[in-house]
């Protein structure tokens, strides 16, 4: 009996080999056959999954936020129950950006998918419906978090969600070495703890 291939995997593998070539060689060596040339398969194998960079690159990208959805979950699950959601914050953030390998991955994927966007109409509406879903789930937290008593009534959801997801801006500082991850950490830790007075960072967490 031939080896069944499991096509779901197989696609996986090459989002991975996608992956590595934006990371390794950037965006301007993405193509077909370098990517194919990086998952170890001939060009006509991988066009059996994927006919045009484009389809290639958006599966990439929605592999890639399945998997920094997972990282926030695993995250979720190590804490309280019902979780404080300063602790539920710092973990969406943190894990929105470079600070370790896997979302390090995620995060220049998601530079390159942006850049895409740029140029391409389809592309452009993936991207921009991906960052607001993204973007009104911090919002739902938050308004969450002042229905609970979490945060003074007076504040205002829209206007602190924004600045929550301005602190992802860390991320070129960190690419290109401008400042360490622990001090980008400790500037979340500070910003969450005037956001939840209440609520202190546990000492020696990253």
């Amino acid at each position: 009996m031939p080896k069944q291939v499991d096509h779901r995997e197989r696609r996986e593998t090459i989002a991975r080999a996608l992956w590595r070539v934006v990371e390794q060689r950037g965006v301007g060596h993405l193509s077909l056959r370098e990517v194919a040339r990086e998952a170890g398969m001939s060009h006509g194998q991988l066009q059996h999954y994927f006919t045009t960079r484009e389809a290639m690159l958006t599966f990439a990208m929605d592999f890639a936020a399945e998997q920094a959805t997972r990282r926030v979950e695993h995250g979720l699950a190590e804490l309280g129950d019902p979780p404080h959601p300063r602790d539920v914050l710092r973990i969406m953030l943190t894990e929105m950006l470079p600070l370790h390998a896997d979302a390090r991955a995620t995060s220049r994927m998601s530079a390159a998918f942006v850049l895409e966007a740029l140029h391409d109409e389809h592309i452009h509406a993936r991207a921009r419906d991906g960052l607001a879903q993204g973007r009104a789930a911090v919002e739902q937290l938050i308004r969450q978090a002042i229905a609970d008593g979490y945060l003074h009534p007076d504040r205002d959801p829209v206007i602190e969600t924004n600045l929550l997801l301005a602190l992802t801006g860390f991320t070129p500082l960190l690419e290109l070495r401008v400042i360490e991850p622990q001090d980008t950490l400790t500037a979340i830790d500070h910003y969450l703890d005037r956001l939840f007075p209440d609520k202190k960072a546990t000492p020696g967490t990253a």
